[in-house]
């Protein structure tokens, strides 16, 4: 079973046109150009990249729900694709484990502690470069986003085996967000 593109939107909560650039033509998730004023907008409201409204937290009743249904078609396996940092980290969460990426996710947290790469870029050049953005998923995610790494987030994929939790969690030292 493929699990792609599952967004659960509150459709009463605030708009932020991320999701296209700043003439409105569709960016592809900041592909083909990107919204800043938007950003920081969403940035601000708790949001994370290419996120244009909050969500209801629903994916906690949804996937149980899933995983029985991949389950009954027979099936062993979920794939995904997280299209961003958050994204996959959240998924860690769920008992997902990479098919493709592991290597990058725990580069990404080696390269955002003291010392490291992405810890020094967090210099302040950009809202979304600023010194302690390390600590939190949201902050990572919105640096990657703004280009922080030498190469654009591409190429992971995970998967979760029906009924198993693969324990995996690539930013141990995170600091909860309050949303």
């Amino acid at each position: 079973m493929e699990l792609s593109f599952c967004i659960i939107r509150d459709p009463h909560a605030p708009s932020y046109a991320v999701d296209v650039d700043e003439t409105g033509r569709n960016n592809w998730f900041a592909s083909h150009g990107r919204n800043i004023p938007e950003e920081l907008r969403a940035m601000r409201a708790g949001l994370f990249p290419n996120q244009t409204h909050h969500g209801l937290q629903l994916f906690i009743t949804f996937f149980p729900l899933l995983e029985r249904f991949t389950d009954a078609l027979g099936m062993q396996m979920i794939l995904g694709e997280p299209l961003s940092y958050d994204n996959a980290i959240r998924y860690e969460k769920y008992g997902f484990d990479y098919l493709r990426g592991k290597r990058l996710m725990l580069e990404i947290d080696r390269e955002f502690q003291p010392g490291g790469k992405y810890f020094s870029r967090l210099d302040g050049s950009t809202p979304f470069r600023m010194p302690g953005m390390e600590r939190t998923v949201s902050g990572r995610s919105w640096a990657i986003h703004d280009g922080i790494m030498d190469t654009p987030w591409d190429e992971v994929q995970i998967y979760r085996m029906i009924g198993e939790h693969a324990g995996i969690n690539t930013f141990p030292g995170r600091e909860e967000e309050k949303r």
